[in-house]
């Protein structure tokens, strides 16, 4: 399953691949902020961000390049530290084209405000089983 999802061609609906992942494992290409959003470099909490913080001083492009397993920060709650964890085990890459395919079949990052279906998961695995086939169960 997760090799079909790395072979797919990477084009998405409304998703902005460019965008990435944040410092902390947040999908910035699927937010709905990402309009108005400068990413972690120049978001207005930097300063106080730990994930951002953290990374940083390790020389790290973000917590999923850390061989660390906390719960810093936004790790904290479950869908960036399942994210963190996935892109960890598997690559960003292949977060991405999991989310760019999760998308596709209506899997919503953000239904309103900022939760949405990966919010509803409540362990790491239900998180990886959507994540990796668009489906809860």
């Amino acid at each position: 399953m997760l090799w079909e999802i790395w072979m797919s061609d990477g084009e998405g609906d409304s998703m902005k691949r460019e965008l990435g992942l944040a410092r902390c494992g947040l999908a910035c290409c699927l937010c709905s902020e990402n309009v108005h959003c400068t990413g972690c470099e120049q978001c207005a909490d930097k300063d106080e961000c730990e994930n951002r913080q953290c990374s940083m001083k390790k020389g790290l492009a973000g917590c999923y390049e850390c061989e660390e397993d906390c719960r810093k920060g936004l790790l904290v709650k479950i869908k960036p530290y399942g994210f963190t964890l996935f892109a960890r085990r598997y690559g960003k890459e292949m977060l991405l084209n999991c989310l760019e395919k999760n998308e596709k079949q209506s899997v919503v990052y953000h239904r309103q405000g900022i939760t949405g279906d990966y919010d509803d998961c409540i362990s790491v695995s239900e998180l990886f089983r959507l994540i990796e086939t668009g489906k809860k169960e």
